[in-house]
């Protein structure tokens, strides 16, 4: 497997990144914004609405509690875990523009009954629930790369990230990003 971009340092001089599948990615042809998003550790709408200037809200398309049909094992949780699913879009309130496609995986172990309703409520994003919260948490980018999925546009880069609490593994989220909305 290769070696784990991001994690200390985001600068690679020749721009070349590996991700999990060994397909390479140039960043040098990503859109400063885009990368910046690609490797943050931060909540992407605060970002968004600060470089768009626009606010933005989070469209909840699929959210349900159920018990995983296959293993997840970026998470290490077997088939069976109670979940939460959840798919969502980040969409400016002005431009109508849908910045992020994002899916997510939540362990219900990992929160308590209150906060679980909480998200199930979905009102707005996880990074900003979790900030609310104040629960500590530490973000670790595990993929990214061309999005192959057919449910977002063709020219999306996704990125696959886990949020850990209390030092374990609590979700799973992975971002699709139009290439497009993020030119120069």
């Amino acid at each position: 497997m290769p070696t784990q971009p991001f994690n200390s340092r985001v600068y690679v001089p020749e721009g070349i990144v590996t991700n999990r599948q060994g397909e390479i990615l140039d960043l040098r042809e990503l859109s400063p914004f885009l990368r910046t998003l690609l490797v943050t550790d931060g909540t992407v709408t605060k970002s968004l609405e600060a470089f768009f200037w626009e606010p933005i809200k989070v469209i909840t398309q699929v959210q349900k509690r159920l018990e995983l049909e296959e293993p997840c094992p970026l998470l290490n949780v077997a088939e069976g875990a109670d979940v939460i699913q959840r798919e969502v879009c980040l969409q400016g309130s002005a431009s109508n523009n849908v910045y992020v496609y994002a899916s997510s995986v939540i362990l219900t172990a990992a929160l308590s009954e209150q906060q679980i309703q909480l998200m199930l409520e979905g009102a707005i994003g996880i990074g900003e629930l979790l900030r609310e919260l104040g629960l500590e948490t530490y973000r670790e980018i595990v993929d990214f790369g061309e999005s192959a999925a057919l449910d977002v546009p063709s020219g999306s880069i996704y990125r696959t990230y886990l949020i850990h609490i209390a030092g374990q593994s609590a979700m799973q989220i992975t971002e699709h990003f139009p290439r497009h909305l993020y030119s120069d």
